[in-house]
């Protein structure tokens, strides 16, 4: 994030960066499988006959619940005909319409797809089984706005294994906490154009990571069914609590929103011509890019812009994890890491949590426990996409004077070096090279440029191939010589100085536009 910062100068006022929207899970474990259903049942003695009875009374002691606790909070208990409904915007319309600023304000009944246990028989067999099978069931949905952490839901699962789910916002959060603090700010959706002591409002954001979010979540699923922990009478019913989806947003503000509505052009083009397969997979895992490739393959990485009706957003994916910028609020830019799979990343802790054994790095779960490393995960993801893009952040000086030293001749030392010819194809299929993404923080290699620039020479013999390295070297001294890259002290590897970024950023993105389109803008 510093080098944007650094590039984009008193232009920008301030950064927060915290959570934006986190979906948690609550599962009972040993509901959740047919496994631990089976040993439940064996426990208490039940049939497979009488599971069906069982469960249908679980199920209308959980609804009858719900619709007393609706009746004692005042709150409307509404059935809905369609899982299509937009139930965000009919909850805030209610606040609206019965003034509800703080506290409940109704909750939903709808049918929505589920995973629920049922007893069939199998014909081969001819036995009952009980399988975990995709269903329909009844959902409940409690809307509140909360005097701690803002406009929020829980949605729980009427029909066994009763799953849960509560949406939270930390921007809405912020909000709570600001005027706690009796800080001004001016707020927009979910984000905050305006803070008054930004300092604070970070300090009140890594707040948020100290949460008990167990006894938190819980808290909420309670106040929603207050019979969830009887259901099975004197057994309690503990919940797992994980974090499905989890969005972390740094947001950027500019003092002056024409500044970023001047930049987020370059920014949108640089991004969609830079940002390659490699180069994504590099923002969201933060491994050297000859290692993400030699790793597993993602099944999908993706770029996508897209214009929405008051902003535009530039969004990449690697499976189900993504990072992206839009411009909100006329004068803030987000950068936003989502992440839904979260095994490609490793947390320091004990295996299987047992004291008994060394700390080692182990797959990231996604239990509340790991939250706080995907946090730091996410961030690092933010950084390394705001860094990427600072490269297109001075592209709006004239390219006549972004690349006239380049394009002449330099000395190094006792030898002459040409200048680069933009006009020339081997040049700007050079410029192209360094200007990738995935060589932004850990550099790039003789190898790299060699199979850049000569992609037969791999397969070449050791003749040829050994020319294309020598090639490769003289093209790695003539951007030295010009001051676009320099040697990684005590490596083989070089990196873009600050003069080779932004002449690359703005060179790539001048060969993609169009004659008629230059002789629009130089008119």
């Amino acid at each position: 994030m510093e080098k944007f910062l650094e590039a984009c100068g008193k232009r920008i006022a301030g950064v927060i960066s915290g959570w934006d929207r986190i979906r948690f899970r609550g599962t009972v474990r040993w509901l959740a499988s047919e496994r631990g259903l089976n040993t439940y049942m064996g426990t208490t003695g039940m049939l497979l006959k009488d599971f069906g009875k069982w469960a249908g009374s679980v199920t209308a002691t959980v609804r009858a619940a719900c619709e007393a606790q609706a009746k004692q909070l005042d709150i409307p208990m509404i059935y809905l005909r369609s899982a299509a409904v937009d139930k965000e915007a009919m909850a805030r319309k209610i606040a609206r319409d019965r003034g509800v600023e703080h506290g409940d304000i109704c909750m939903f009944s709808v049918l929505e797809p589920c995973v629920s246990p049922l007893v069939a028989g199998n014909r081969t067999t001819k036995r009952l089984e009980l399988r975990m099978t995709p269903r329909r069931c009844s959902w409940i949905y409690q809307y509140w706005n909360d005097p701690q952490v803002g406009f929020g839901h829980s949605r729980l699962q009427t029909w066994l294994p009763l799953t849960t789910t509560i949406c939270l916002n930390g921007r809405h959060w912020l909000e709570r906490q600001l005027d706690a603090a009796r800080c001004a700010y001016v707020k927009s959706g979910n984000c905050f154009p305006f803070i008054a002591n930004l300092p604070r409002a970070q300090q009140l954001l890594d707040a948020q990571l100290t949460t008990d979010w167990p006894t938190h979540l819980q808290g909420f699923l309670d106040h929603s069914c207050p019979a969830i922990r009887q259901v099975f009478g004197k057994q309690p019913l503990d919940y797992y609590w994980s974090a499905d989806e989890t969005e972390w947003a740094s947001d950027i503000m500019f003092r002056n929103a024409a500044d970023l509505e001047s930049m987020i052009p370059f920014l949108l083009r640089y991004g969609m011509l830079s940002a390659q397969s490699p180069a994504v997979m590099r923002f969201l895992s933060g491994r050297p890019d000859d290692v993400c490739i030699r790793g597993r393959v993602p099944d999908e990485v993706i770029s996508d812009l897209r214009k929405r009706h008051e902003s535009i957003r530039l969004k990449h994916w690697v499976n189900r994890n993504s990072v992206k910028m839009y411009n909100k609020a006329g004068n803030l830019l987000r950068v936003e890491t989502t992440i839904n799979a979260t095994r490609g990343y490793q947390v320091f802790r004990r295996a299987n949590d047992d004291p008994q054994r060394p700390m080692s790095w182990q797959h990231m779960r996604k239990g509340v426990a790991d939250l706080h490393r995907r946090a730091e995960v996410s961030q690092a993801c933010n950084n390394r996409y705001a860094d990427h893009m600072s490269n297109a952040s001075a592209t709006s000086t004239p390219l006549a004077e972004t690349v006239r030293d380049v394009c002449k001749p330099v000395r190094s030392g006792t030898r002459r070096h040409r200048g680069l010819n933009l006009l020339r194809e081997d040049d700007l299929k050079l410029l192209r090279f360094i200007a990738r993404g995935e060589h932004t923080l850990n550099g790039f290699r003789n190898r790299d440029l060699r199979a850049w620039m000569d992609p037969a020479s791999h397969s070449a013999d050791a003749a040829s191939a050994h020319r294309a390295s020598g090639r490769a070297t003289r093209r790695i001294q003539l951007l030295r010589a010009h001051g676009l890259v320099r040697k990684i002290p005590r490596s083989t590897r070089y990196q873009l100085t600050v003069t080779g970024a932004r002449t690359a950023a703005a060179i790539l993105a001048a060969s993609a536009v169009d004659t008629q389109r230059l002789m629009e803008l130089a008119a």
